[in-house]
């Protein structure tokens, strides 16, 4: 399996599930509604994390369509009450084979991201459409995180010093932090068509629901944060930061990519 720093297992998953589904899956559903998802369609959602946009779009394909959800730890999705047109399966996108192929749509957010073998996966979800179908791609920028108020000086430097190691903990792991910004190019180079895109961001307020990303990330890496050299202290006033009203820093953007397989479209 690939070096996934922020097991699904770990008791902060359902927190990092919790802010993605309520600050992110509205931006999800738009950029999947760009594509004229409908009706009987075979879609693949591959890292389906805790499930939510699956059980979404095995509403909008109806009981004539198909929804196969994916994930190296599916249990937080498999313990949802889900249609019968949505099924679960436990896949390593990295080595196991596809469950199947010719598929309307294969969607994968925050997936990408997290694998040193990012450009190959791509080439093999674009390979999973059928001519005419298409892939949504979905990833962070982690480089523009502007604090945008602060309750002193030092703030805005421990924020941006914390968060800088952990990123260096994600490209230790093979992560691409600021792949978000390179997507259009990958998928314009693996030979997609009409490929569009759309970035959502919002203010993160200390106290608030969206910051408390920031908080389930650090919690889960404190270890690999002392390895660093972090110093105890500087994680805790980050996370007394992060509780902070009057500290507000810009949400991670997420860039939704569109492209279309190239070939005739088939009914």
């Amino acid at each position: 399996m690939s070096r996934y720093l922020f097991d699904n297992a770990a008791v902060q998953a359902a927190g990092r599930f919790s802010v993605l589904e309520s600050r992110y899956d509205a931006a999800s559903r738009t950029a999947l509604e760009r594509t004229g998802l409908g009706p009987g369609w075979r879609c693949l959602e591959v890292g389906g994390g805790g499930g939510s946009l699956g059980d979404w779009l095995g509403e909008r394909v109806g009981p004539e369509g198909e929804v196969a959800v994916t994930d190296i730890d599916p249990a937080r999705a498999a313990a949802r009450p889900r249609a019968g047109n949505v099924r679960v399966l436990r896949h390593d996108i990295t080595h196991d084979p596809l469950p199947g192929d010719g598929f309307d749509l294969v969607h994968a957010r925050l997936v990408l991201i997290h694998l040193p073998e990012r450009l190959r996966v791509l080439e093999l979800l674009a390979g999973a459409l059928r001519p005419g179908g298409w892939l949504v791609l979905e990833d962070f920028d982690c480089g523009w995180t502007p604090v945008l108020a602060a309750p002193d000086d030092s703030a805005a430097p421990l924020f941006e010093r914390l968060h800088a190691s952990l990123l260096a903990l994600l490209e230790r792991a093979g992560a691409e932090p600021r792949w978000g910004r390179q997507v259009v190019g990958a998928m314009l180079r693996a030979g997609l068509e009409q490929v569009t895109a759309t970035t959502y961001a919002e203010a993160w307020q200390g106290g608030g629901e969206g910051i408390g990303l920031h908080r389930v990330n650090t919690e889960q890496v404190t270890d690999g944060l002392a390895e660093l050299g972090v110093a105890p202290g500087d994680v805790d006033a980050f996370l007394a930061l992060l509780d902070d009203p009057r500290f507000v820093v810009n949400s991670y953007p997420l860039v939704s990519a569109l492209g279309r397989r190239p070939g005739e479209v088939t009914s």
